[in-house]
């Protein structure tokens, strides 16, 4: 292995191209490869390879990165990889699959002999494409060497969480979070545009305060101006809602708030909003007309 490893990557969506491009910039040798090829075209203007077929793709490749939809999605690139894919691939898996689309594909791994490492990644469409994800790895130790110039190009931080599947539980504690803090925001503007305030106040009331987070001021401040250009869309955040529900059953945990911002994602999905990006749930809150009790 040298310093410089090969690298195929497989999905070149939101996420994907940012972190081709990340990959590139470090002078890593690189192949990209996506389902629909004119999503993958412009990297070529970055002077990244773009190929024809999966196989094509990892024919060679010292690293292997998916960054795809879910884990129906990796399963059918690996299993198109056939014998293109050689056992001394490093794979490192950064799609959010979940706990059984983890199990799955690390079984899938497994039985091609392929050293695999569960990698999903914390940050959306900017840090990506400038490098600066946060990376929870898990796997073998024996393989960090290898993969780390492909972490260190698309992410600042890399956080070595423990054996296979560690990396996944934490991304899904992660995004619970992430979720209610977006919902949050959007309920309280919506509380106080329902209050005849204008909803900026409640952004100028909590800044600076214990309560202010960068986060909160970019959703929020992005809900108000009305730009939902996806950096993680609204349809996806609901897939992901559904695979921590899923895993807090399997732990025996009830997530209630978890249950109602889903159901809250899931009412801007179906009001149309679901390209769109995650922060147009503010969207879906509209005032209701509820009964009064009758006075006496």
């Amino acid at each position: 292995m040298t310093e410089t490893p090969h690298v195929a990557l497989l999905g070149t969506g939101t996420m994907g191209s940012g972190m081709a491009r990340s990959i590139a910039r470090a002078g890593l040798p690189l192949r990209v490869w996506n389902r629909t090829r004119s999503r993958a075209d412009p990297l070529a203007g970055d002077g990244i390879e773009v190929a024809d077929s999966v196989a094509e793709a990892v024919k060679g490749a010292d690293v292997l990165l998916t960054m795809l939809y879910d884990a129906a999605a990796v399963a059918e690139v690996i299993e198109e990889a056939g014998d293109a894919l050689g056992s001394d691939t490093v794979w490192i898996q950064s799609s959010t699959v979940g706990l059984d689309g983890e199990r799955r594909l690390a079984a899938l791994a497994a039985e091609r002999g392929i050293v695999y490492l569960d990698a999903p990644v914390l940050g959306t469409k900017q840090p990506a494409e400038n490098g600066e994800l946060v990376v929870l790895a898990s796997g073998p130790e024996e393989a960090r060497g290898t993969v780390a110039p492909v972490l260190d190009a698309i992410g600042t931080r890399t956080l070595w969480v423990g054996e296979n599947g560690a990396g996944s539980r934490l991304k899904l504690a992660v995004n619970a979070w992430v979720f209610a803090v977006v919902e949050g925001v959007a309920e309280s503007l919506a509380l106080a545009r329902a209050l005849g305030l204008d909803a900026a106040l409640f952004l100028e009331a909590i800044r600076g305060s214990g309560v202010d987070a960068p986060y909160v001021r970019l959703k929020g401040g992005a809900m108000l101006a009305g730009n939902f250009d996806p950096s993680f869309a609204l349809a996806t955040a609901v897939k992901d809602a559904e695979l921590i529900d899923a895993a807090a059953r399997e732990a025996g945990l009830d997530v209630e708030v978890l249950d109602a911002v889903r159901a809250h994602f899931q009412r801007g999905v179906d009001a149309g909003y679901g390209d769109l990006d995650m922060s147009a749930t503010y969207l879906a809150h509209e005032p209701r007309r509820v009964a009064q009790e009758p006075s006496i």
